[in-house]
């Protein structure tokens, strides 16, 4: 931890002064670097909104990188913004368009490029105001049978899902999105009307017990934690603002305060330090978003980009309202390999130690394990996690397979230094497969069961021993789905009837280990998925799930639902 600190300061620090210079020294009309080879920032000053993480545009870009192109992308720092997704494409362009071999790379380089085109546009004043109605969408989701929505504990049947509520029965999500720029700002807002049936919940007896003998909270102080869905669970009926964000572009950085998204790993279906599992939280954030070089060093580690946020967590009692910030470096030394390094802290909170320059400058200089003493006074630098990642595309079969990883340690330096204490989430994707152009198969494996057998009872990976709600907001891990001391894995079959059109059959299982859960828990979910363009503005997706699961703790028995979600998008022209 000490090192990859160091060295994402000195980078960090470093990247600013490079860029800025960069950019003095450009001409100052804006335009695209394309140089592939190199893929320094260019001198472009004009702010850019990001994508969410659920737009069809990151799928076409990851399946255009798993057929050989789009080198410069990093896949390790998401959400991207639209101007970074086009100088991804323009240093790409002549590449794709001299293959002759590859019309479904051409046709998602072009759908992507149509996309942004209005991003791309430098007729128009540089600071002139632009603003956009981006889109206007309803989500109508019908389940049957009863869920799990306990990530903390049980299990999830509806995951990556923004931390929006649901129940048995009638659910629906109402909403739209609206962009602006102007200059080096932008300005980006979704939001959505949100409604959920009432439901029984757990026991009170259940949610004692969770929080006394798993969590180790006490129950009778604190009674209410969004960590625990004891009933009866009311409805809900509310205005979520679901992102919004202001941001200044400079050198390259997008310097940002409100709600985005980050999903900090090459993985489809989780990302172990950080996803849209839960709601997105209020934070500050310095993203660089074009990848740069620093003389000397990048001809070891070739280009490299970051990114740092820190704001608060909500739902949490114990102790209450604690801040957590984060910090991600990531290289890529050739075309085909991309690895980064993560460090999460989790610190302060009411009742704890409170939130103050002095509090954050020591968990961010924290460097060594501390004292149980030390832990539980003011001085405690917080709970502190680190991920490795990778993704490789693999030599001779570059077009084809792609192979990666992400992995989660707590304590530790890095999950390489401590591989038998580290969560892992392995895959592995075929952009195609053979004779079938049009069909790729994804398998993905999760693990937080460490290979250590010394850390049992859900209390190592995604707990801490003073911070004992771990990296949840409002009740939801932000990290992976297969959640506390458990295993699972993901597998997705996947026909691309165009770039922003596809049908895919998915399988998901869970099972949380009985050291942690006592009887443990099983899940199995089954999905049918269909993505759909109507009159090129109009998106509609269907999703049907057919979930089974075992959970001896909350109900005797095997219990199953079943899952049936229609979305309807508008996407003004």
């Amino acid at each position: 931890m000490k090192y990859s600190l160091v060295v994402f300061t000195l980078l960090m620090y470093s990247g600013f002064w490079c860029a800025l210079h960069a950019q003095k020294n450009s001409p100052q009309s804006p335009r695209l670097d394309v140089d592939t080879d190199t893929i320094e920032v260019g001198a472009d000053p004009r702010g850019s909104t990001y994508v969410p993480m659920d737009s069809w545009i990151y799928p076409a870009m990851d399946r255009l990188y798993a057929l050989g192109y789009a080198d410069s992308a990093f896949f390790g720092i998401r959400p991207w913004t639209r101007l970074s997704i086009a100088h991804i494409l323009e240093r790409s362009a002549e590449q794709i368009e001299t293959d002759s071999n590859n019309d479904e790379a051409r046709a998602i380089y072009s759908a992507v490029l149509r996309e942004l085109q209005l991003d791309l546009d430098q007729t128009s004043p540089q600071f002139q105001p632009k603003v956009r109605l981006e889109s206007v969408y309803t989500d109508l989701r019908g389940i049957g049978g009863v869920p799990l929505r306990d990530s903390f504990h049980l299990g999830q049947s509806i995951i990556n899902d923004y931390g929006r509520p649901y129940e048995n029965g009638f659910n629906s999500y109402t909403g739209a999105s609206t962009r602006a720029e102007a200059g080096r700002f932008s300005l980006y807002f979704r939001g959505e009307y949100q409604n959920a049936p009432t439901a029984a919940g757990y026991s009170p007896t259940l949610a004692a017990f969770l929080s006394n003998n798993i969590d180790g909270i006490p129950f009778a102080t604190n009674p209410l934690q969004d960590t625990i869905p004891e009933g009866p669970i009311d409805s809900a009926n509310f205005f979520r603002v679901v992102e919004a964000s202001l941001s200044y572009h400079l050198a390259g950085h997008e310097f940002s305060f409100g709600k985005n998204d980050h999903w900090l790993a090459p993985d489809r279906g989780a990302s172990m330090l950080w996803s849209n599992n839960a709601e997105n939280i209020y934070a500050f954030q310095i993203d660089k978003v074009e990848p740069f070089r620093i003389p000397l060093l990048s001809r070891i580690t070739g280009p490299f980009r970051y990114d740092f946020f820190v704001g608060s967590l909500k739902g949490h009692t114990y102790p209450n309202d604690p801040w957590v910030h984060m910090e991600k470096i990531s290289f890529k030394p050739t075309k085909d390999l991309e690895f980064g390094f993560d460090r999460l802290i989790i610190w302060g909170g009411e009742g704890h130690e409170p939130i103050t320059i002095h509090t954050f400058l020591k968990s961010f200089f924290s460097f060594q394990n501390v004292s149980a003493a030390e832990k539980s006074s003011s001085n405690d630098p917080g709970a502190r996690f680190g991920t490795f990642d990778f993704s490789y595309r693999l030599p001779f079969l570059r077009h084809w397979i792609t192979l990666y990883t992400d992995s989660l340690v707590h304590d530790d330096v890095s999950p390489i230094s401590a591989p038998r204490r580290s969560g892992v989430h392995p895959g592995i994707y075929l952009s195609h497969l053979p004779a079938i152009e049009h069909v790729d198969l994804r398998l993905e494996g999760a693990s937080t069961d460490t290979v250590s057998s010394s850390i049992d009872g859900g209390k190592f990976l995604y707990f801490e021993t003073i911070q004992r709600q771990g990296p949840t907001n409002k009740g939801f891990l932000v990290g992976d789905w297969v959640g506390r001391q458990g295993k699972g894995g993901q597998a997705w079959l996947t026909y691309h009837l165009s770039p922003l059109e596809e049908v895919s059959l998915t399988y998901r299982n869970a099972k949380a280990s009985n050291k942690f859960i006592p009887g443990g828990t099983t899940q199995n979910a089954y999905e049918l998925f269909l993505r759909k363009r109507i009159m090129k503005d109009f998106e509609i997706q269907g999703m049907a799930q057919y979930e089974s699961w075992k959970a001896p703790l909350y109900k005797l028995g095997a219990q199953s639902d079943f899952t049936t979600n229609v979305r309807i998008t508008w996407f003004t022209p």
